[in-house]
């Protein structure tokens, strides 16, 4: 595999996604896919073999042998199976910012943009913000696609800019969209002896405990004495989300047999409504995945009405099982 000297972690995984350095036995797929959606890259003729392998053999080598290359670029992978690309490109080191560019095999674009799209962003950020530690990320885009501003808002990008009548396209003057998103800190750290008190706020929140399954009264010494067994417990994981340096919610995984573990999360109620739970999800299983490589699914349960959960774990690819009292939502690795 080539290595990028500027990175410490070359392999970004989720379940059965990752980014891997960019691969020459992928390059003629990407060389199909680039000249199937030319109408919204910026390329304007096809390319031919030769010119990919001449790409592949000149500007791509020397990626790998340059201290602060102009770009990374990346394999997409599903299952060890390249079904798409991109990276960071335009990087200006100077600033700290980079472009996102990505396609995605042309077949998925119609039935799984969405989730591919938005896959490819998270495990592209870890790069960007953790290992880069880049200021700031942006896309640049032709607005010939609106169903790639729902996803980047989904993962916190926000609309900085509409250069309109921008670019020609088929004789046509188009806007050209940024969308940019910050580094501002957005992490998850371990649970600490700390956080004793918020955790036992937001266990005894009335807004909170509106979709708790267990509704008996939590007394202060009770909360702790659990609190503390979570935190020695080693079948447990437990994982405090911070922004901006803030506690905004919390996320355990409690490990069972048969290699499964069992999520249990929940937002300070004052940061509802704001994507808080699906980034918690996201970010979460992502470092679970890395620290207990041997659990092989993860499930939650979730009561009916509780909408909003019921959204996010089924945006995130979760298949759900209806029971007598709750919806079970399953993942396997």
């Amino acid at each position: 595999m080539n290595i990028y000297k500027a990175i410490n972690k070359q392999t970004v995984c989720l379940g059965q996604y990752k980014i891997v350095p960019i691969r020459f036995e992928d390059r003629y797929s990407i060389l199909e896919w680039r000249n199937e959606q030319m109408y919204h890259l910026r390329q304007k003729e096809k390319i031919s073999k030769n010119e990919q392998d001449n790409y592949f053999n000149t500007v791509v080598k020397n990626l790998f042998l340059e201290e602060n290359p102009p770009q990374f670029l990346f394999s997409y992978l599903k299952n060890e199976k390249c079904i798409g690309y991109g990276g960071l490109v335009h990087i200006n080191w100077k600033k700290k910012e980079a472009e996102i560019s990505f396609i995605m095999q042309t077949i998925l674009e119609k039935e799984q943009f969405d989730f591919n799209w938005s896959m490819f962003l998270v495990l592209i950020e870890k790069i960007a913000f953790i290992d880069l530690n880049l200021s700031k990320i942006n896309t640049y885009a032709f607005d010939l696609r609106p169903h790639l501003y729902p996803v980047l808002i989904n993962n916190g990008f926000t609309e900085e800019k509409r250069l309109k009548h921008h670019v020609e396209i088929d004789s046509k003057k188009t806007d050209v969209l940024i969308h940019s998103k910050l580094n501002k800190g957005f992490n998850l750290r371990p649970a600490t002896i700390d956080d004793e008190e918020i955790t036992y706020n937001w266990a005894t929140d009335s807004v909170i405990r509106k979709y708790a399954f267990q509704q008996n009264e939590i007394k202060k010494q009770e909360h702790k004495n659990w609190f503390l067994n979570q935190l020695k417990n080693e079948k447990c994981v437990y994982f405090i989300l911070m922004d901006n340096n803030k506690q905004i919610g919390s996320i355990r995984f409690n490990i069972e047999e048969n290699k499964t573990a069992l999520i249990s999360y929940l937002i300070d109620s004052k940061h509802h409504g704001k994507g808080y739970g699906k980034r918690i999800l996201q970010e979460a299983i992502f470092c679970f995945k890395r620290i207990k490589k041997e659990v092989e699914s993860i499930h939650g349960y979730v009561m009916p009405e509780n909408i909003a959960s019921c959204k996010i774990f089924e945006k995130l690819n979760f298949e759900k099982q209806e029971q007598k009292d709750s919806i079970k939502y399953f993942y396997q690795f």
